[in-house]
């Protein structure tokens, strides 16, 4: 097994709170700092801007094919549309939905896909339900549960084809496969990966081999990459817990990580800790996001 390490791009001194939802878009690195409150985006310099800001706590989020951005308002539990002037919402998944939203990707279709957390996590003494739903939002706002039963679902791809959906259930402690149909409603569930003890996912990419690199935060390993069935092929180092990953650069071969000491909102409130990392890697990346 290949085990790696990354280099700093982003340290903790650059005021990130809380970094998830990676995505490569026009040769950036856009992602959401959740307890700031904003979409921001870095370069492969290093460079950090700040490209919109929040009146809600996001998660989930991605662009749709005309470049405006769809993002989750995690604790209301409503889907948003920035089209570079105004923000506007989208739908209100309250009813479908329980406590706060998870992760989230937007397909080829502009329909957003995204997992219900199930508790209250500022309540660390409360344990997560495992009837947690991934919704689905058309791109006119109807929005439905295609998925159900799952133990807290995060980190979302979707592969070239377009037919196929991988999820992390964090809690699960399994990356979880569907069939796509051509209505956007998912299908044929079944285990991608079981993945081994100490093994939590959460934020996952894809790459052209088909092979998943997920964020681990409470294993020992703090990015594993996995082959379909479950066997670990390589692995990085941290000083520090991952919770999202994202291939993205030129060549779609450069391995984004968001990182942080803790998720935990009151530690994050008196000392922040977050950092983004990256790794060049040998296999790019593949599908969405």
């Amino acid at each position: 097994m290949n085990t790696r390490s990354s280099t700093m791009l982003i340290d903790h001194t650059q005021g990130l709170k809380f970094t998830e939802s990676p995505r490569w878009h026009d040769g950036k690195l856009w992602f959401l700092d959740i307890h700031d409150q904003r979409i921001k985006t870095a370069g492969l310099d290093g460079r950090l801007d700040t490209a919109l800001e929040l009146p809600f706590k996001p998660n989930g989020f991605g662009f749709r094919r005309d470049g405006s951005i769809l993002v989750g308002d995690a604790l209301q539990r409503q889907i948003h549309r920035w089209d570079g002037t105004a923000l506007q919402p989208v739908a209100d998944l309250g009813d479908i939905t329980c406590f706060c939203l998870s992760d989230g990707i937007v397909d080829a279709q502009d329909r957003i896909y995204v997992g219900d957390i199930g508790y209250n996590f500022w309540d660390p003494a409360l344990s997560p339900v495992d009837t947690c739903v991934i919704a689905c939002v058309e791109p006119d706002g109807r929005a439905r549960v295609v998925a159900d039963g799952l133990r807290f679902p995060n980190g979302m791809v979707i592969t070239p084809d377009g037919r196929t959906l991988i999820v992390a259930e964090c809690t699960g402690y399994c990356l979880t496969a569907f069939d796509i149909r051509a209505d956007g409603s998912l299908a044929n569930r079944r285990v991608f990966a079981e993945l081994p003890e100490g093994a939590q996912p959460d934020g996952i990419a894809l790459d052209a081999e088909g092979a998943v690199w997920l964020a681990n935060p409470a294993g020992p390993h703090a990015v594993l990459r996995v082959r379909e069935g479950g066997e670990i092929l390589e692995r990085i180092e941290l000083d520090t817990h991952a919770y999202a990953v994202m291939l993205g650069g030129p060549q779609r071969r450069h391995l984004f990580i968001s990182a942080s000491d803790s998720h935990d909102p009151a530690q994050i409130a008196q000392a922040a800790s977050a950092t983004l990392r990256v790794v060049e890697v040998d296999v790019p990346g593949a599908g969405i996001p």
